[in-house]
């Protein structure tokens, strides 16, 4: 899904755009956005501050520690349960949850076999939702019944637990905060419109993991950022800032479609989009693709140089073969290649 809203970045008219959204899976999200134009060494620091601020300064929700009913040691086997404990935590530990309540919540599981045990099992406050229910914790092979209670906490970052013994029951995990998978970013120059000034594209990438979309990421970053900075606009004696009104959220996450951006910034995104795009993504059948990488065709942009005759002089490279080339691009991008070079 292609979004065409762009939201400016100040009043020096650079903008940041969405060229691609696409959910892989539940756990999976992953968008590409561009920002530009942009001065020489802007890109540069716009991105490092983005990518540090999306791994380390959003907040995320997960299970922090399980209790188990009249089990005492994390490598303990119970006969009816086919995984170990050890196991079962580390299937609780990889849960996604979403939960914008900075609250230490309780959740329950509590289950009688045999069966497979679901994250749509667990019995949660109404303030969180589970990401992916049909994720797998344990399978019961006998008619027993299992009762778990799990610590649910927010925060942000890698909380690693004390290495120390268990009691009661109660087996605290090494808690991933953190929501984002990764980020990556490539910085792109061009000529402006006079082709007098060099201007900078920033390519931005986000993964999540479903808790939060990539387009609430780049919010969320954005706004610790901004927080972070807020300090150094105060006068030295502390003095407050007037003249600056209270920002209103809604408004910030709204994205109004704005006048369009110049057509040689809007080349230049599919430019350097197709570059990090690989034929992979086309999904095409094995002889197509094979002749294809043979004659080191790797990314959207390399097939974009050849025309449908060009394919057509390929070794091995039939009609049926381009005609699939040609429906996988259409489909996939709405692009068509020309008939003659």
């Amino acid at each position: 899904m292609n979004s065409t809203n762009k939201v400016p970045l100040s009043a020096k008219s650079a903008y940041w755009k969405c060229i691609e959204s696409k959910i892989e899976n539940e756990r999976l999200h992953h968008s590409r956005f561009i920002i530009s134009p942009l001065g020489i060494g802007q890109a540069n620091t716009l991105g490092i501050a983005m990518r540090r601020a999306s791994l380390g300064e959003l907040e995320g929700t997960c299970i922090t520690s399980a209790k188990f009913e009249k089990i005492i040691h994390e490598y303990s086997t119970v006969v009816g349960i086919q995984e170990s404990v050890h196991d079962t935590l580390i299937n609780l530990k990889e849960i996604v949850l979403r939960s914008n309540s900075s609250e230490i919540q309780k959740a329950y599981i509590s289950i009688i076999g045999p069966g497979e045990i679901t994250a749509q099992d667990i019995i949660l406050p109404p303030s969180i939702e589970i990401i992916d229910p049909a994720y797998h914790i344990a399978t019961l092979t006998k008619k027993i019944h299992l009762n778990i209670e799990l610590r649910i906490e927010r925060d942000r970052g890698y909380r690693r637990q004390n290495i120390v013994k268990s009691q009661d029951g109660n087996f605290p995990l090494n808690a991933v905060f953190m929501p984002i998978r990764n980020v990556n970013y490539s910085i792109h120059c061009f000529e402006s419109h006079d082709k007098k000034i060099m201007k900078e594209m920033l390519l931005l990438e986000i993964w999540t993991n479903g808790s939060i979309t990539p387009r609430e990421a780049i919010y969320e970053a954005s706004r610790s950022l901004i927080n972070l900075f807020i300090p150094f606009l105060h006068a030295e004696n502390g003095e407050k800032i007037y003249g600056m009104g209270n920002i209103n959220e809604s408004n910030a996450l709204s994205c109004s479609v704005l006048p369009p951006m110049s057509i040689q910034v809007d080349q230049m995104a599919k430019e350097v989009t197709f570059r990090h795009i690989f034929i992979d993504q086309l999904e095409l059948p094995p002889r197509a693709y094979n002749c294809l990488k043979r004659i080191n065709v790797h990314t959207i942009s390399d097939l974009l140089d050849y025309s449908q005759d060009d394919l057509m002089k390929i070794k091995n490279f039939g009609i049926k073969s381009v005609e699939q080339v040609l429906e996988a691009l259409w489909k996939r991008f709405g692009i068509s290649l020309p008939r003659k070079t």
